[in-house]
């Protein structure tokens, strides 16, 4: 079976993998999505209960350089056995990021060196990449590129993250700018970065499995802030991994996803403080997902990887939740985009609100509720030091843990290493005299790390413009490594 990927707004386009991969965000503004979702083959828990995670993934270069031989091992809470975190953080850059972004920098290499075989130096293809952080994305991506200090450039744009991935959604629907630069996409708006993280549902599935046997019940309870992480976890479900409860979803203040799930309501900000977002020129009006959208009202929290106002990722579940309830999806997500874009929010009919409801439940965690779990399970029988966003899922999870099935395994992703998120464990566990955060927490290799800020500043999207026409024209005389790429 070939699958394709069409945008989550509609269109006649098909691509093959290599081009939704290459392309990352869909002309109209859309997401690509796959025009059909595998299922597994029979007999697959007994046949891949043995496998690695290399050997699931199929991939074994890019998790080479992760540090646990298990890749992303579980970590048993207490003694009850029905609570573990999945630990993400295993790879170079200690964030759950390094396992698609691993991945994906092959992925760019590999499509490039194929496509660019032959060709003389002038005809061949290269890659700008461009991509919003808050910090795990952008270091995550250049390790995952293996690029030259020379080659990254870190431009620090005044604001929150969305204006960041806003300027980044506005390049890409800027056609003859995309063309001429041929950007590539390393936010998890790129298929690949889902598709990547699909793998450890699996892999901590079979693992539960292994130890528990077969029929284990499970429910996985995701930190998200772009929804992407949590979107895997949908996929790997839809493809037939088993769970005993709904995909838990876990916010922090900035929560417009916990509100949808209560009201139906897809804002920017909460009933009580919506404003009208400010109007800008120099961004595109396709929607939601490649131009202006996100006001101000972002709060800034201890989980600074999901202080986010508009989860991008949501559009693609948003497309099958219209598809499954009898709408023409393309039409129907391009048009409640479009109102996201211009009124900050939109009301989903009841049908598609009630089909989220069954797959998904929702909440959020303040920042003192986000420091009373660090301190819970540091001071707890197994002690357990959690960074910021895991502590939000795990707190999400209690309030979670009465609605589920008896019986029902608890799996909290641990997205980050505590020790990058040093200034909120350490103000959690001050008090506590048996805690020391070098010995508990901060590993060898952030031990005399070079601290040198370097950044270019920018006031928007004209200046990330201005330097990328820069960069791009000071190197057109250069020669480039075969299959190059620039992030």
């Amino acid at each position: 079976m070939v699958i394709r990927y069409f945008s989550t707004r509609g269109g006649d386009e098909r691509l093959s993998f290599e081009e939704a991969v290459l392309t990352g965000l869909a002309p109209n503004g859309g997401l690509y999505i796959p025009d059909s979702i595998p299922s597994l083959p029979p007999n697959w828990v007994t046949e891949w209960q043995k496998l690695s995670f290399v050997e699931l993934a199929h991939i074994e270069r890019s998790y080479g350089a992760f540090r646990h031989p298990d890749t992303t091992p579980l970590h048993q809470l207490d003694d009850s056995g029905d609570r573990f975190v999945l630990e993400l953080f295993h790879g170079p850059t200690f964030a759950f990021k390094d396992v698609a972004l691993q991945l994906l920098g092959n992925l760019f290499e590999y499509f490039l060196a194929r496509r660019n075989k032959g060709k003389p130096l002038a005809q061949q293809e290269r890659l700008t990449v461009v991509g919003a952080t808050s910090g795990d994305t952008g270091s995550a991506a250049i390790y995952g590129l293996r690029v030259t200090d020379a080659n990254v450039h870190n431009l620090a744009l005044r604001g929150t993250f969305d204006d960041c991935q806003d300027a980044v959604k506005a390049l890409f629907a800027d056609a003859e700018f995309n063309a001429r630069h041929h950007l590539g996409a390393v936010n998890s708006i790129n298929w690949a970065r889902i598709l990547a993280q699909t793998v450890y549902y699996f892999h901590a599935y079979l693992a539960l499995v292994k130890a528990k046997g077969e029929g284990v019940k499970v429910q996985f309870v995701v930190p998200t802030g772009n929804f992407g992480d949590v979107l895997a976890g949908w996929y790997a479900t839809r493809m037939g991994l088993p769970t005993g409860a709904p995909l838990g979803i876990a916010t922090n203040s900035n929560d417009i996803l916990a509100r949808f799930w209560e009201t139906g309501v897809y804002a920017t900000a909460a009933e009580d403080s919506v404003t009208e977002a400010p109007s800008d020129p120099t961004v595109p009006s396709h929607g939601a997902s490649d131009g202006k959208q996100a006001s101000s009202a972002v709060k800034e929290t201890l989980s600074p990887a999901m202080d986010i106002l508009v989860s991008s990722n949501f559009e693609r579940l948003l497309w099958y939740l219209a598809n499954e309830t009898g709408a023409n999806a393309g039409e129907t997500v391009a048009g409640w985009m479009s109102k996201v874009k211009a009124d900050g929010r939109v009301s989903v009919p009841v049908s598609v609100l009630e089909a989220a409801r069954k797959e998904f439940v929702a909440t959020r965690a303040s920042d003192n509720e986000t420091t009373e779990t660090i301190k819970k399970h540091f001071d707890s029988a197994k002690p357990y030091v959690a960074d910021p966003h895991t502590a939000v899922g795990l707190y999400a999870s209690s309030k979670f843990a009465s609605q589920i099935p008896l019986g029902t395994i608890q799996v909290i992703l641990a997205t980050a290493h505590p020790a990058k998120f040093s200034a909120a464990v350490e103000s959690a566990l001050s008090s506590y005299n048996s805690f020391n955060f070098e010995n508990d927490v901060l590993p060898e290799e952030f031990k005399g790390l070079q601290r040198e800020r370097r950044v270019v500043e920018v006031g928007g999207l004209a200046d990330v413009r201005r330097v990328i026409e820069e960069t791009e024209g000071r190197r057109a005389s250069e020669a480039a490594p075969e299959g190059g790429a620039s992030v």
